[in-house]
Order: C-alpha cells, then sequence, then structure tokens
C-alpha cells in the first residue's frame, strides 16, 4: 500500500476482482460511489474537502478505471456486493454512502442489502434498480453503441459526454469545456479497456431496488440538476415519494455530473446535510 499526502491507495482482491481504491481523512467513515462510463476522479472537487471532516473512501467499480477487467468468465456478481467486501477489507463497520449515477443505484442496492452499515444514503442524479423508464434517450444510445462497435472510441465518448454532461436542454458551448473535457478523459479510458465484450452483466437485486423504497429508513438526500436527462428527474420524485423522510435538493443549470458543474455548491449541501445528523 503507497500513502502520498495522508493519501492512502491499494488494491483490495474481494469478490473475485480486483478493486483500485483511496482513503483519506478521519472521522466517520464516508463513502462515494463513481457513475458509469467515468471512474473515481469524477470526485475529484470533493474527497480532499470532504476529508477534512470524515475518512473518506472512494474506488473504481470493476470495469472501470484502475480496477480488475470484466471478464466472459466471471462467476454472477452485484456491485452492492463488491462495495460491501471492499468495506470489509477496509474494515469499515458503518458508513455514508454517496453515488453518482449507477454508482447511486448501486449505494441504494447497498442500503437495502446491508441497513446496519449504513447511516445515511446521498444518491445523486441516481439510477434505480428495477425502475422502468422511457425510451426518450434510445436513439443516441443507439449511435453511441455503434460507435463503440465500429472501434471509434472518440465519437463515442463525445456522443456520451453530449448525453450526460451537456444533457438534453443545453448545447456543449453552455458547459463548462474543462469538465467536459474531463468527463471525456474518463469515458474514453473506459472504452479503451480491454475488457470482454460478452462479460456478463452484474446481477439486480431480488426484489429490486425499486419495489424496497419503504425499507429504506435511514436519512436521504437525493441530489439532482435541472438539466438532467428526464428519466434521472423522475426518478428522484420516485425517491422522494418512495424514501420516508426524503430531502431533496436541485442544483439548477447542471446535468448529469453536477458535482463537477458546480463543486462548491454541491459540497455545501452535502456538508450541511451531514452537519444535521451529527
Amino acid at each position: 500500500m503507497a500513502e502520498t499526502k495522508q493519501r492512502q491507495t491499494g488494491i483490495a482482491e474481494v469478490n473475485g476482482t480486483s478493486l483500485y481504491y483511496e482513503v483519506e481523512g478521519e472521522g466517520h467513515p464516508f463513502v462515494m460511489v463513481h457513475g458509469g462510463l467515468v471512474d473515481r476522479r469524477l470526485w475529484d472537487e470533493q474527497f480532499d474537502v470532504f476529508a477534512q471532516h470524515y475518512k473518506m473512501i472512494r474506488f473504481d467499480m470493476r470495469g472501470f478505471g484502475d480496477s480488475g477487467l470484466y471478464k466472459a468468465d466471471m462467476a454472477p456478481f452485484r456491485l452492492d456486493d463488491d462495495l460491501y467486501e471492499l468495506l470489509r477489507f477496509l474494515g469499515i463497520e458503518k458508513t455514508y454512502v454517496m453515488g453518482l449515477s449507477m454508482g447511486g443505484a448501486v449505494a441504494i442496492d447497498f442500503t437495502l442489502a446491508h441497513p446496519e452499515m449504513v447511516d445515511a444514503l446521498i444518491p445523486v442524479a441516481m439510477g434505480l434498480g428495477g425502475f422502468e423508464g422511457d425510451d426518450s434517450n434510445k436513439p443516441l444510445w443507439m449511435a453511441i453503441e455503434a460507435a463503440f462497435k465500429e472501434g471509434d472510441f472518440e465519437k463515442a465518448a463525445e456522443l456520451s459526454t453530449r448525453m450526460w454532461t451537456d444533457g438534453p436542454v443545453r448545447t456543449s458551448d453552455q458547459v463548462d469545456p474543462a469538465v467536459r473535457e474531463r468527463v471525456k478523459a474518463m469515458t474514453l479510458h473506459n472504452y479503451q479497456r480491454p475488457d470482454d465484450n460478452d462479460a456478463p452483466d452484474p446481477q439486480e437485486l431480488e426484489p429490486p431496488a425499486a419495489q424496497r423504497l419503504v425499507e429504506i429508513r435511514v436519512p436521504t438526500l437525493i441530489i439532482v440538476g435541472d438539466a438532467d436527462v428526464r428519466e434521472i428527474l423522475t426518478i428522484a420524485d420516485t425517491l422522494v415519494a418512495g424514501v420516508k423522510g426524503a430531502k431533496k435538493e436541485v442544483i439548477p443549470n447542471t446535468a448529469h455530473h453536477l458535482n463537477m458543474e458546480k463543486p462548491e455548491e454541491f459540497n455545501s449541501i452535502v456538508l450541511n446535510f451531514l452537519g444535521t445528523l451529527q
């Protein structure tokens, strides 16, 4: 394990894969789960800031960043189980958990599977297991998939950035170019990884989270950007209606990567919420 400026880094061999992780700070544990097509660097504007108050953990999910490859011969697995085994590896018994997009769905599943370990849940621009969305983004998804199959990873990454970072109501020039380039670089890295295209998908929690929201009984804060895709905004309202006592914050003029677009506002919202729990 390496240590630089009080930041610990390492590889956890857990649940049939290798997970790259970073730990920094002291205090109550707080784990952050990145979204699909990006990696742990999604949280660059949060990690050091929050580490002034909490013991921060971030990692690359399997198939992303510097963690293990998706392989065709992998045993069945769930991403929330990967998170559970990582926390056990690190000796974490109780934690706050925050996840964005696919990571938000993982955070919700983890809370349902291991409620005894979660002291607060913060889904951000989140997915939701078992949620049946609309097909409004299907044409763009198809274009991304076609570019990927053709090996045009640069085009696939650009289209993905348009879909998520720009969102459906803004043009690319209305978004901070530095944020776009950082998201696109993470996405391109993931597209270029040598994962097996025929690897099995992660299994879902059963019954899925969308049918079990009443079981979530921890303080819950939902954060979304008002320029995100319609499905994400619908999921946010579904969570508010289904999770008792859940609060929702909307950050204006941001889309899916709202924590990168407006980090100071995002950080203040999260820290203020967690401050009320202490």
